[in-house]
């Protein structure tokens, strides 16, 4: 029976240092949560200001974007309408200047024809 009872009084001893060594650990694993927590705050409270102004600016980059894509439409449909207007009378002007410059150089030229034109040999 005395054996028992040093049996048991080592195990409570032992229990007692084990739950000391067990608070001791809990202390400082909620000190670090703590810090932590207050590391943590303002970190995410700067991701969301950081997000927030990263909206903002792709709305704008958006809004430029659209203008953008309107001016070159305008741009587009400008360059369109100038190539019908002008295209045609430009080759029938150039045509009949061709065609000037071929009579006059048949008409002064000094017997040459045209497509002769390689000057004396």
């Amino acid at each position: 029976m005395l054996v028992a009872s040093v049996l048991v009084a080592g195990a409570t001893v032992a229990l007692l240092v084990v739950l000391v060594a067990l608070r001791r650990q809990v202390e400082r694993l909620s000190a670090a949560a703590d810090e932590l927590g207050r590391q943590a705050v303002p970190l995410v409270a700067d991701a969301h200001r950081v997000v927030g102004q990263a909206a903002t600016e792709m709305e704008r980059v958006g809004a430029v974007l659209d203008s953008t894509e309107s001016v070159h439409a305008t741009v587009d449909s400008a360059s369109r309408l100038a190539y019908r207007a002008f295209a045609n009378p430009v080759v029938k002007v150039l045509a009949v200047r061709a065609g000037a410059v071929t009579g006059l150089r048949q008409l002064g030229g000094n017997g040459r024809r045209a497509g002769n034109d390689t000057g004396s040999r």
